[in-house]
């Protein structure tokens, strides 16, 4: 069951790199990446801790997962907010610069503060993000899409630092 949710984990990954497309394709790495996740943490909490290869694959993997499932995740949560945004007659605005490196960064941080037994980690990691974007964070759009981003990015992390707590504790 162990190397069932090893797998699933490194398929989490590798679905969010799937590329998207148009229409209801859109949709597919992000539904893809979170029910493998989801899966994932079900047999997690029920195969019981990994021992050895195992444990240390399982760390690798919920980073790595954690890092690369919110490439999928945060850009699906922008078009949902953006689709709530049309009716205001709002120009698409233009994204952060770096938000995609950023964002690999942060969740992997996220992830490695959860699994590390270190969750004030997260604090750290927020409050450096908030430093760095605060110039850019005057304007609404830019402060709209710092929050909405972080926090499907955060989110992600630790759903997948959870799918990796389970799996070795």
């Amino acid at each position: 069951m162990i190397i069932v949710t090893l797998v699933l984990l490194a398929l989490t990954a590798l679905a969010a790199l799937v590329p998207a497309g148009t229409g209801l394709r859109q949709w597919i790495p992000t539904a893809s990446a979170s029910a493998l996740l989801a899966v994932a943490a079900i047999l997690a909490t029920v195969a019981g801790p990994a021992q050895g290869i195992g444990h240390a694959i399982g760390i690798v993997l919920s980073v790595v997962a954690a890092a690369l499932g919110g490439t999928a995740m945060v850009p699906t949560v922008f078009r949902v907010a953006r689709r709530q945004n049309d009716s205001t007659g709002d120009d698409p605005v233009e994204p952060l610069r770096g938000g995609l490196t950023i964002g690999i960064l942060e969740r992997v941080a996220v992830a490695v503060s959860i699994l590390a037994g270190w969750p004030e980690g997260i604090a750290i990691v927020l409050a450096v993000k908030g430093l760095a974007r605060y110039p850019e964070l005057r304007e609404s759009h830019a402060s709209e899409q710092f929050i909405i981003g972080t926090f499907a990015s955060v989110l992600w992390g630790l759903a997948a630092a959870g799918v990796g707590t389970a799996l070795i504790n």
